[in-house]
């Protein structure tokens, strides 16, 4: 179940409000500037689809926020819990950073947790299958796939070759809560 957690961010295990209501998440995100959508396929995406085959699935929602916000280039990513490199890849976007362009992503499958850092409070996200999140470029995030990673997304990009993490040197990222491995995690292991 997709989840938001509003935190104070001097307050890591009280959070201030939560939902799970996609509406109500949506409506709390607009307010800081962050897009967040549920997705329908138009055609069923069997398990190990190509990336043709997932992008084809979703192309009326991909070409609409193309066209909104001149998105020029997309991608799908996938991770398993069972990847040799999953303990490295985690902690890669573990701390808190930004980009010089927006981060989208839609989750085809499986799950992911942004926490977003925005004006004194942390926007903690956990978002599932059917989910799509635009994080503004210059937000202030860091990105959690759990110690089980297990998800398929699709990436929207301004220019790929220059989506890079500027790091804050901030430690904020380490005193609030971590994923859990998703549910879909241990089915796929």
């Amino acid at each position: 179940m997709s989840r938001l957690r509003i935190f104070d961010e001097l307050q890591p295990h009280a959070p201030l409000a939560a939902h799970t209501d996609h509406p109500a998440i949506a409506a709390e995100l607009k307010q800081v500037g962050v897009r967040f959508e549920q997705w329908d396929a138009s055609q069923p995406v069997a398990p190990g689809a190509s990336q043709d085959e997932v992008i084809a699935a979703y192309r009326a929602d991909i070409d609409r926020l193309m066209t909104e916000e001149g998105y020029q280039a997309v991608d799908v990513i996938s991770l398993k819990p069972d990847h040799p490199e999953r303990a490295a890849l985690r902690q890669k976007f573990l701390s808190e950073h930004t980009h010089s362009e927006d981060e989208v992503r839609f989750f085809v499958a499986g799950a992911g947790q942004f926490t977003l850092h925005i004006n004194g409070k942390v926007y903690d996200v956990l978002c599932e299958q059917g989910d799509l999140i635009g994080v503004p470029d210059g937000t202030r995030h860091w990105f959690d796939m759990s110690e089980a990673p297990y998800f398929v997304a699709i990436r929207l990009f301004t220019n790929k070759d220059g989506w890079v993490a500027n790091f804050t040197g901030e430690d904020i990222a380490q005193r609030f809560p971590r994923m859990t491995p998703h549910t879909s995690a241990t089915a796929a292991a």
